[in-house]
């Protein structure tokens, strides 16, 4: 019975295996320098909402058990950025309050964003995400497009790719303003 305490449970190492190449791709240094998200506190929270919530869409749209993994994979998520506060220095009576904000900002960005990568609006996702991930008025036209390959990239992969591989987002360079046009 005790030893049972101290065995990996498959389903937990895979969804934290999972959510590792999430954080990971949303680190890619292209990113920072390609697509103009700030290299802040701020702006890492911002890249790792947008992979989250891309990787979220794609697993909506697979057969269940998809859906017990995305609730896993948002619970992880959320894991995350308590131990990150709390790393920070955050106080236990202040984590929770701090907690709620980011799970507002989180929600948030994923009804600003699902429309228009609903309906491929790349003109509505660039000022989401101008607004959002680099904080200004300026719509962020690259990082829109990124995303929009992202999405679309990520809609044709499967459950078992995705537990196994993890979920492959483009290379960052390739949307750059000279690039893309």
């Amino acid at each position: 019975m005790i030893f049972s305490l101290f065995r990996k449970d498959p389903r937990r190492v895979a969804i934290a295996t999972l959510y590792e190449r999430i954080a990971t791709a949303s680190r890619n240094p292209g990113l920072y320098a390609a697509l103009g998200i700030p290299d802040t506190l701020e702006g890492r929270f911002e890249s790792l909402s947008l992979h989250m919530v891309l990787s979220l869409r794609a697993l909506r749209e697979l057969p269940p058990p998809a859906d017990d993994v995305a609730k896993d994979l948002t619970d992880a998520f959320f894991r995350d950025m308590d131990a990150s506060l709390r790393e920070m220095g955050v106080g236990d009576t202040v984590v929770p309050k701090r907690m709620k904000k980011v799970a507002a900002s989180f929600y948030g960005r994923a009804q600003a964003y699902d429309p228009a990568l609903n309906g491929g609006n790349e003109a509505g996702l660039a000022e989401a995400l101008g607004r959002n991930a680099l904080g200004g008025d300026a719509p962020a036209t690259a990082l829109a497009r990124y995303a929009l390959a992202a999405d679309k990239g990520l809609k044709t992969v499967t459950l078992d790719t995705l537990l196994e591989a993890g979920p492959a987002f483009p290379s960052p360079e390739a949307f750059t303003e000279e690039r893309s046009r």
